[in-house]
């Protein structure tokens, strides 16, 4: 009976392309808490016509939306609007500086010189040593006293003072008290525009820099703003192939886009990164790092012929630039393979992923966070390798569904291993920050944890559909009590109980919003027994997980 069930769910959840093309137009932008959320997809499947309407819709979106929301999670230069500008703005922010901070080197000696302008010279020199050990503290004293040398010595409207502002505001910026970073930018703009002109290239450097202050609060017309006047001094002054112009542009570029204007957005992304090519820097890793954002973009859009192109590009360049002993590279041939496998060439996908697990095994311990997201990856791949197998009538079939469930299993062990004993699956290759880096690596393998738990599900139906079909002599053994989905279900609710990963499931919203799907997904694929005790024992399982439910939904709400 549950097998009939089961096979006749999976016939409602058949093919429509327009639904995962459809998700495939949301794009995150929400900055470093990236949803793991199953709701998008990339790719073109198929799969069911009436997806959205079934409870479980999210189990075949997952085939992609799942492995782009773990990969994402991996990278130190994550793909989002956010993230990608701050990434980018860190270094561009010291080119724009050299035009503030550079009146240093031109005025220091001609004019003004005396104790505060010596002072200033070195307290600014201090600040910025400090500022870059991310001493924060520290360095907020010796910016604020370089403020006052810098009055004290220039007069309280010298571009000396400006530059003083610009430090401190910067220093604040990244501290997130933005209240006392915003005057402190306005007021090195008025002070430059008294001295220079409002069309001075310093005056275009500090509106960059103010524009990324608003950016960073996600006040996107203020930032546009800013960006354009920037945009047009630099092209005025510094010309319109010059590499500080193309900065500015790519960041107003990200504004459009967290704006919903795509095609405008994608414009001048593409624009800037043909600047740095023109200028010799087309594999530098600003220049990969903006590819990289704009193949996220045209996947956002279903324009995945295009992104794969972009992506085969970003692999090669970084292929012989750090090698496949480098986890950027391997990130990168699994952003390809994952557009692959949404464009159908499933064996590519499955080829670049099994290199990324090779490279994988060699960089870092085998049970890393990483190694257990790439067999999920793998897995999801064999399933759908399956289907095709099955619908052309193979008995390989059989063998892709049980190659699945064994890299499935493994990516659970290894989930459970990080999150038990986390320092066992770190090395020197990471950051010296271990606590922090643990945290986040606890934090991604209970993502791959429920992730795996959920496509346990979406085995067990496909496993069903296929043997009930084509191996009518096995299904009696796969439908034997309890079923693989109601031990999928257990445990989630022991995860549920355990007092750390339940703090985790309280307190981060990606992770609560992954355990409400497990839980939905996994609780629709509870067999109806006529047998009483089963019967009587899967009713206590479901009324439990409608407590938990009730707990958390609330709090996913409020996040």
């Amino acid at each position: 009976m549950w097998s009939r069930r089961a096979f006749l769910f999976f016939q409602r959840i058949r093919s429509a392309a327009q639904f995962a093309a459809a998700d495939a137009r949301r794009v995150s932008t929400t900055g470093p808490s990236i949803s793991f959320s199953g709701s998008k997809s990339y790719g073109q499947f198929n799969y069911g016509s009436a997806w959205r309407k079934h409870p479980w819709d999210f189990m075949l979106g997952i085939m992609l939306s799942g492995p782009v929301a773990i990969y994402l999670s991996f990278s130190r230069n994550p793909v989002s609007a956010q993230d990608v500008s701050e990434a980018d703005l860190v270094t561009e922010n010291d080119e724009a500086q050299a035009y503030v901070t550079g009146l240093r080197r031109i005025e220091d000696g001609s004019v003004i010189s005396n104790s505060h302008t010596s002072r200033w010279r070195i307290f600014t020199d201090h600040g910025r040593d400090l500022f870059l050990k991310g001493k924060l503290d520290e360095a907020e004293k010796y910016f604020q006293s370089a403020v006052h040398e810098a009055k004290e010595g220039f007069g309280t409207r010298d571009p000396h003072v400006a530059s003083s502002y610009n430090n401190l505001a910067e220093l604040y910026r990244v501290s997130k008290a933005f209240e006392k970073a915003e005057p402190l930018y306005l007021e090195a703009i008025s002070i430059l525009e008294e001295s220079f002109g409002a069309d001075d290239i310093r005056v275009g450097a500090a509106l960059h820099n103010l524009g990324q202050f608003y950016l960073a609060q996600r006040k996107l017309e203020q930032a546009r703003t800013c960006y354009e006047r920037a945009l047009k001094i630099k092209g005025r002054v510094l010309g319109h192939g010059h590499t500080d112009y193309a900065n500015t542009m790519y960041h107003l570029g990200t504004v459009l886009h967290l704006l919903g204007k795509e095609k405008d957005s994608m414009a001048l992304i593409q624009e800037s990164i043909s600047i740095l090519e023109e200028n010799g820097l087309g594999e530098s890793t600003t220049c990969v790092r903006r590819m990289r954002y704009l193949s996220q973009i045209l996947l956002s859009s279903n324009r995945l012929a295009e992104a794969e192109s972009l992506q085969r590009k970003i692999l090669h360049i970084l292929e012989l630039s750090k090698g496949w002993d480098s986890l950027e590279t391997v990130l990168a041939a699994e952003r390809l393979a994952l557009t692959l496998q949404a464009n159908g060439s499933l064996l590519e996908a499955q080829e670049l992923l099994e290199r990324c697990l090779v490279a994988r095994k060699e960089i870092l311990p085998p049970a890393h966070v990483q190694v257990a997201a790439n067999m999920l990856h793998l897995a999801r791949i064999a399933m759908l390798n399956s289907k095709q197998l099955w619908k052309m009538k193979s008995s390989k079939a059989k063998s892709e569904l049980e190659k699945a469930k064994l890299l499935i299993d493994n990516s659970i062990r290894m989930a459970k291993a990080v999150l038990d004993h986390p320092t066992k699956n770190r090395n020197s290759l990471q950051s010296n920050n271990a606590h922090t880096d643990i945290e986040k690596d606890q934090h991604v393998a209970l993502i791959i944890l429920l992730q795996s738990l959920d496509a346990v599900g979406l085995l067990e139906v496909t496993k069903h559909e296929i043997l009930e079909t084509k191996f009518p002599e096995d299904i009696q053994e796969a439908c034997e009590f309890p079923s693989e989905a109601e031990l999928a279900l257990r445990e989630c609710v022991s995860i549920f109980k355990e007092p750390h990963t339940r703090r985790m499931l309280l307190n981060a919203s990606d992770v609560t919003a992954e355990y409400l799907s497990c839980l939905k997904h996994l609780t629709s694929l509870l067999g109806e027994s006529t047998d009483e005790s089963k019967l009587r024992v899967l009713q206590e399982l479901k009324y439990e997980l409608q407590h938990i439910e009730a707990e958390l939904t609330p709090r996913r709400q409020r996040n």
